[in-house]
């Protein structure tokens, strides 16, 4: 995939903010931000700090960025919400999350960038199972992934095939809607339903992923079955809700 490098006149805000939620990534925060930094130096970017117990929060701001030390843990769900709260407080155009535990590679943000430019969507996601390239996790994680990717593909009539990517970009509008509404715990399949059923649109690019750079996943091995039941569950009852439109102060 070729695609044009984006600049920013040095000194102007970006009108891109990568948000980057991190619980105890002291191991990993650094070598992510400074990644960032080489890779996409016309966004800006916003650690949040998920109330880890380690240094990630010092270590951040020592890289320089700003940091939103949340007071206690929130999950994942919760300190990406902090995250798009913030976007959509500083009037960004756009948000993407990128973890801290060094697994997205910043250099493939200009493609996700392209891809909501050229073809009009709500949420890019990055996908690591498109071209298969990188790290592809576990066996029994692709299984349980692709049954998801089955269940929101025939939910929404949208095909996704890495629902549990972390790495996604979102427009203003749903910017607005999760900085509102965002779910809890494990979000990221949940959100792509959500996002449908205000009639928004998400789409699929590939990239490529690597191992945890430290850290600990916040889905174990004895957690794998309950995850799937939990996050299935949750799917089937954000599908049950009405379809709705971005009015209601969601977006312009």
């Amino acid at each position: 995939m070729k695609t044009q490098p984006l600049h920013i006149e040095q000194g102007i805000k970006s009108n891109v903010l990568i948000i980057v939620p991190a619980y105890n990534e002291a191991s990993g925060i650094r070598n992510t931000i400074a990644s960032i930094k080489e890779h996409a130096p016309y966004a800006d970017l916003v650690v949040v700090n998920d109330g880890s117990m380690d240094n990630t929060g010092s270590i951040a701001e020592m890289q320089g960025v700003p940091v939103l030390n949340l007071s206690c843990n929130l999950g994942i769900g919760g300190a990406v919400q902090a995250g798009y709260r913030y976007a959509e407080e500083n009037d960004y155009t756009y948000a993407v999350q990128i973890d801290g535990d060094g697994q997205h590679n910043p250099a493939d943000l200009s493609y996700l960038l392209q891809a909501m430019r050229e073809n009009e969507v709500d949420m890019v996601v990055g996908s690591r199972f498109i071209e298969k390239r990188g790290f592809q996790s576990t066996f029994t994680r692709k299984l349980g992934i692709g049954l998801l990717a089955n269940l929101v593909s025939a939910l929404t009539g949208q095909r996704i095939t890495d629902p549990t990517s972390g790495y996604r970009l979102c427009s203003r509008k749903a910017i607005s809607l999760f900085s509102r509404e965002y779910p809890t715990d494990y979000p990221e399949v949940e959100a792509l339903v959500l996002l449908d059923n205000y009639r928004g649109k998400f789409m699929e690019v590939p990239v490529v992923m690597s191992e945890r750079d430290g850290g600990v996943s916040s889905i174990s091995a004895f957690k794998s079955c309950y995850y799937m039941i939990k996050v299935t569950l949750a799917v089937l009852i954000t599908k049950s809700k009405k379809k709705r439109e971005w009015s209601l102060g969601y977006g312009n």
